[in-house]
């Protein structure tokens, strides 16, 4: 699956967006402002996945899913201007970035605010491989909610496979643990290469192989301890 889906022909909405709407609701600075004009031409809200588009059921924290297409002036787009349009649009938002004859899937893991109504919780965006725009989408997920429609859609974004019981969030977290024992196992590393004391490497060499062990279990959480919490 690529994260590139066929969408429904009922979903389709097609509408540009003007750039000056997502600065004025996300608040832009002038440095973001001048980073749309840069790296964005043009935004177009091409999809509305609802209950009534899709006949699904919406939950609480999926309401509705918006798709927003992206046409690029260059051959990337930063993150920050993803994060704005999040920040401006009170709805679950996918994304497809087009560069040229190139398209990318990218999204960000998004739930409501238990602290504030209204706010939202933006976690950061993965995105997908640059494939040809010609590439072969996938159906939707099988799903009988929006929220587990959303989850599904996620699903092929995020850098590891679920375990069970797993839901986004709780990936995502394993996800970022990952990402840190890996620049600790780095770190640990580079000590190593750099440490000419016998002593020092010996106990370097101990926490490298605990982070190792933490590491790997981290990918493979209860991998062979059936019944540890």
């Amino acid at each position: 699956m690529t994260a590139l889906y066929q969408y429904p022909p009922q979903t389709a909405l097609k509408r540009v967006i003007p750039k000056t709407r997502i600065y004025d609701s996300a608040k832009a600075s002038t440095a973001l402002r001048e980073r749309f004009v840069r790296e964005v031409d043009q935004i177009v809200w091409a999809h509305k996945l609802a209950p009534e588009t899709l006949n699904l059921p919406a939950t609480a924290a999926v309401p509705e899913i918006q798709v927003f297409r992206l046409t690029l002036k260059g051959d990337s787009l930063h993150d920050d201007i993803l994060r704005a349009i999040d920040r401006a649009i009170p709805f679950l938002v996918m994304f497809e970035l087009l560069a040229g004859e190139r398209i990318q899937a990218a999204a960000a893991f998004k739930r409501p605010s238990d602290a504030a109504t209204g706010k939202w919780v933006v976690f950061d965006h993965m995105r997908g491989t640059w494939q040809s725009r010609e590439t072969q989408r996938s159906p939707l997920p099988v799903a009988v909610t929006l929220g587990a429609l959303y989850e599904g859609m996620l699903s092929p974004l995020m850098p590891m496979a679920p375990v069970a019981g797993e839901d986004v969030e709780t990936r995502l977290a394993r996800a970022a643990q990952i990402k840190a024992k890996e620049r600790e196992i780095a770190q640990l590393q580079s000590k190593l290469k750099r440490e000419n004391q016998f002593n020092i490497k010996v106990t370097l060499h101990g926490q490298l192989a605990e982070a190792q062990a933490e590491f790997e279990h981290m990918k493979t959480p209860n991998r062979g301890d059936k019944g540890t919490p």
